[in-house]
């Protein structure tokens, strides 16, 4: 039998064991193919790509008859996909610039690993040990393309990447993606490690004085061809593609530069050694011309680094060393010479020779420096910003923030250096039309930016800012300068002094009102009152600014103040303080009331009790933003005055609602439960809503650990809550003698209005009154007739079942509150799973399935610290799973409904069948099967794949149902850990997926 047919053979008995993926036949027929692909003009698809295919078919595992995974077998199958590998790249030219942007490094590392093999580098040698001059040709210059490629490698690794946006979130695709990603950094951590190695390879490889020879397609046949077949050609000197030695130190000079310049960053020395590197191959491509050299080199790259070396070498050349800006910069920079520095940048205005990137770096280190304490910078630093401002003027670029910081305060040192900086910028006999315009526009904003006008005559006057604005222009400024300050007197010919007009008594009043609007001292208030009082009294100050606002019961008895002066006075403090309070200023609003209480306290005891009642809601206010947040209860005088405030009977007081709202909310905030339910006064609570409501509230929370039969208070709370949302339904005759019905949202059924009931609601954070408040929300929810899917809460079981008047609720108006409701309570506690399964049941109700899963996820991940323990029960109900079931079958994510049906309590195996049948699945299938622990459901799975013909997926569940742990005669705490082992990595797999 001859060697092909015991091949054949031998991979036609591999078939239980690995499936192959194409025949002998095709085999011969796709190598054909190959050459006459690659014999094309331009090759559709690209050559480069079917190296991925052809190794990847060739590194691809098997699985034997005991389904262990081996490594891909050494048949005559796998050699000739490899072989092609080698065939295109040497249709390539091997040209590393080429094979490196089009194939990952692990795909590039298996080739050139290949080439190795196929070129007879015998495994295991170390290549620095390799004499290249006793190699052949084509083995030496395999040796040589492989650690070119290292170095090269990690020099392109320390080079930054830009991140590539993700797509959807599949699951096999981050696995492929990830494990890539680990063997890459595995390989890349073994090229490091070879580093000096390679480095020493490529060093001997420059004083190889003699022509190499690289494998071309024909070689390759040599090389495949049976032994004995071959006569030595292979070996002898002219086999291959000739490459001159000229061209292999060119391109190892450039590639040995690239590893000397990036070890550079650690070790300065190097940088000679990359110079000297670079340089030579500069040398060698202007003698033999960038074209004749078979591996092309980025010749502007070189450039650069060789810029770079000069800048970063010391030369005791002088006239070399400052050839260029850059170099003369950094000796600057070194040396310390900062005026030269400057004068480098004036003079590159002209040239333009610098890029906008070096010149913010520049920039950048200069300010490092001076914050580090080199005050004598801070000049510097502003004349570099500013000959880059110009520069980005001219090139009509955005001004930046650094330079309008440094000119916050000009002065006349700094307007000359801007002037002398714009005038040696631009060469008005040969510079554009469009040049002229920018630097105008420039000034001319200069000017409308600044206060003094000392400065604004100074860059007027100038003979730049003369030549580049028309006489028409210059007059339209001075104009628009008048406008904008009526004290400004401007002529258009510059002037040596400067004088004030005296200010009118219009023109004080002007600036004490605006003092009077801008402070918020109290003592100062009062002083600037008095002198507005003294220079007129026909003028009610209180109305001067339309933000101060005082509510209306207030500003009744406030205005009903004789005396003017006292009235606005006592008005803008309460105003000013009020205000204070609305943006959280809680230092001055308490300096403004107190002293509007000592003021009010001398002739009027109603105000004095205003003020004492606005002094308490701000001491709310405070602590509520301060103390209370950490969890701090409020001290007893606070809550003794809360409970004072609410048993007040002063007759004749004006008062907010909102102080007793905020009252209540603050008692049960602090679980002063016991006061609220038996110690508020009884006339209190039939007056009061919000007291109604607070009482309400606290007594079914004091229930709530108790008996389930005492519910009376949760029923009285549940009717005033249905009465608030009901609404009041009125008949109407119409035109054409028609009735319609008429339904008003804000029903006046109620205590309150639903919309005041909700902000309310929204002051509260006690966790177990949220929780009360929303259960009662969600119950009044489902008891509507036509609701599909209910919702689940805690104690949703102490409110009544049933409404007798289901058309007076507005359910449309409970739906929105409970979103709202819902929205509010995850503010104040992210991580409360009852409330995030509200969340999530609203939006499975509302159709929005991703989202519905999401809410479920998370409800588990905050309860078992991220699936790590067990999720409770109570929280993953098998109504919750259910959900979950229907939102990944809705989404058409079967796998995941076949495994969520073994979380039941009694595993749902119609719905897991029907699911694996489906065949449109966009979730990861197969990649699922490790999670399923149901010797069933794996069982069906195999079946499944058997009947569809699926090998590679029957494989894998074979695999995994033969697992040991899943057998049946294990115990059952060996059963128990196998399933919650395999519950906690999906769900952690779902969970990357939805967060």
């Amino acid at each position: 039998m001859s060697a092909e047919a015991a091949d054949r053979e031998a991979a036609t008995s591999s078939r239980p064991c690995t499936p192959p993926q194409t025949s002998w036949f095709e085999f011969v027929l796709e190598e054909a193919l190959l050459e006459q692909h690659l014999q094309k003009p331009s090759p559709d698809p690209p050559p480069v790509q079917l190296i991925v295919q052809f190794l990847e078919q060739a590194s691809k595992p098997s699985v034997n008859e005991q389904n262990q995974v081996q490594p891909p077998p050494d048949n005559k199958r796998n050699r000739i996909l490899k072989l092609l590998a080698l065939k295109v790249a040497a249709h390539l030219k091997w040209d590393l610039d080429v094979l490196e942007k089009s194939l990952s490094v692990p795909v590039l590392n298996m080739l050139l690993n290949e080439l190795l093999c196929i070129s007879k580098v015998p495994p295991g040698t170390k290549h620095v040990d390799v004499d290249l001059s006793s190699l052949p040709p084509t083995t030496a210059m395999a040796i040589l393309l492989y650690n070119r490629w290292a170095i090269r490698t990690i020099v392109q690794s320390s080079f930054p990447v830009k991140q590539v946006k993700p797509g959807p979130p599949q699951l096999n695709v981050m696995n492929q993606i990830q494990q890539e990603k680990e063997l890459t950094e595995n390989i890349l951590k073994v090229l490091k490690e070879q580093a000096a190695d390679s480095i020493l390879v490529l060093e001997g490889a420059l004083k190889l004085n003699k022509d190499l020879y690289v494998h071309t397609i024909r070689t390759l046949d040599l090389l495949a061809m049976e032994p004995g077949m071959v006569n030595g050609e292979t070996e002898s000197s002219t086999a291959g593609l000739k490459i001159s030695a000229e061209e292999i130190q060119c391109q190892v000079c450039y590639d040995l530069g690239a590893i000397y310049f990036q070890q550079g960053s650690t070790n300065a020395a190097v940088h000679e050694k990359a110079k000297e590197k670079f340089f030579r191959t500069k040398e060698l491509i202007a003698k033999n011309g960038s074209s004749s050299l078979h591996f092309t080199i980025d010749e502007e790259r070189l450039a650069g680094y060789c810029q770079a070396c000069e800048v970063l070498t010391s030369s005791s050349d002088d006239a070399s060393q400052q050839a260029t800006p850059y170099s003369q910069i950094h000796s600057c920079m070194k040396s310390g010479k900062y005026q030269d520095l400057v004068k480098i940048f004036l003079e590159d205005n002209l040239t333009l020779s610098l890029p906008e990137q070096f010149r913010q770096s520049v920039l950048r280190e200069l300010f490092q420096k001076a914050q580090q304490g080199n005050d004598a910078l801070d000049e510097v630093c502003f004349k570099v910003c500013v000959c880059n401002t110009v520069c980005d003027v001219l090139q009509g670029r955005i001004i930046d923030i650094q330079f309008c910081q440094l000119f916050l305060k000009p002065s006349k040192e700094k307007i000359d250096f801007l002037l002398e900086v714009c005038s040696g910028s631009i060469n008005l006999e040969n510079a554009s039309e469009e040049l002229k315009r920018k630097m105008a526009a420039f000034l001319k904003n200069l000017c409308l930016g600044m206060e003094d006008l000392q400065f604004v005559f100074m860059i007027s006057s100038h003979e730049l800012f003369i030549k580049l604005l028309k006489d028409d222009e210059r007059k339209l400024l001075i104009e628009q300068m008048r406008k904008r300050s009526p004290r400004i007197n401007l002529c258009t010919k510059p002037v040596t002094s400067f004088y004030d007009i005296p200010a009118s008594a219009s023109v004080n009043i002007g600036q004490l009102e605006h003092q009077l609007i801008l402070s918020v001292d109290p003592w100062r208030i009062r002083q600037i009152l008095i002198e507005l009082h003294g220079m007129t009294s026909e003028r009610q100050f209180w109305t001067i600014s339309n933000k101060w606002e005082v509510p209306n019961v207030y500003g009744n008895v406030i205005l009903g103040i004789k005396d003017s002066l006292t009235r606005d006075l006592v008005y803008i403090l309460m105003a000013k303080g009020l205000h204070c309070c609305a943006i959280k200023d809680f230092v001055h609003a308490k300096q403004l009331f107190a002293a509007c209480l000592e003021l009010v306290t001398e002739f009027s005891p109603k105000l004095r009790q205003v003020m004492l009642n606005e002094m308490l809601l701000l001491d709310i206010y405070t602590h509520e933003a301060g103390a209370g947040v950490s969890g701090e209860r409020p001290p007893s005088d606070l809550i003794s005055r809360v409970r004072g405030y609410l048993e007040m009977r002063v007759p004749d007081i004006p008062l907010r609602q909102v102080i007793a709202e905020e009252c209540v909310a603050f008692l049960l905030n602090w679980c002063e439960n016991e006061y609220l339910t038996m110690q508020v006064p009884l006339p209190l609570v039939q007056t009061n809503p919000y007291v109604k409501l607070g009482q309400l509230l606290a007594a079914t929370c004091k229930e709530l650990p108790g008996p389930k039969e005492s519910r009376r208070t949760a029923k009285d709370l549940w009717e005033v809550v249905v009465q608030i949302c009901s609404v009041s339904n009125q008949h109407k005759r119409g035109n054409d003698g028609r009735v319609s019905l008429i339904k008003h949202r804000e029903s006046t059924l109620g205590i309150m209005y639903r919309s005041e009931l909700l902000s309310f609601i929204k002051k509260l954070r006690e966790p177990l009154v949220l929780t009360t408040i929303l259960s009662l929300f969600v119950k009044l929810h489902n008891v509507r007739e036509d609701i599909v899917n209910d919702i689940a809460a805690e104690h949703i079981s102490i409110w009544p079942s049933s409404i007798p008047n289901l058309q007076s609720v507005d359910f449309e108006a409970v739906a929105i509150t409970v979103k709202e409701l819902v929205s509010y309570a995850l503010t104040i506690n992210a991580n409360n799973h009852f409330w995030l399964i509200i969340q999530a049941d609203i939006y499975f109700a509302t159709n929005q399935y991703s989202a519905a899963l999401h809410y479920y996820l998370q409800a588990g991940a905050v309860c078992s610290d991220f699936f790590n323990k067990m999720v409770p029960p109570d929280v993953y109900t098998d109504q919750v799973i259910k959900r979950m079931i229907k939102c990944c079958s809705l989404l058409n994510c079967h796998t995941q409904v076949a495994i969520l049906c073994q979380f039941l309590r009694e595993v749902d195996y119609k719905t897991a069948f029907k699911a694996l049948q489906e065949q449109n699945s966009h979730d990861a299938m197969d990649s699922y099967y490790e999670y399923i622990w149901d010797v069933t459901i794996l069982e069906y799975l195999t079946y499944l794949h058997h009947k569809r013909g699926e090998t590679d997926k029957r494989q894998i569940a074979i695999k995994a149902i033969g697992q040991t742990e899943l057998n049946a005669s294990n115990p059952e705490e060996v059963l128990q850990l196998a399933a919650q082992r395999r519950k906690k990595k999906f769900l952690q797999a779902m969970a990357k997926l939805y967060f």
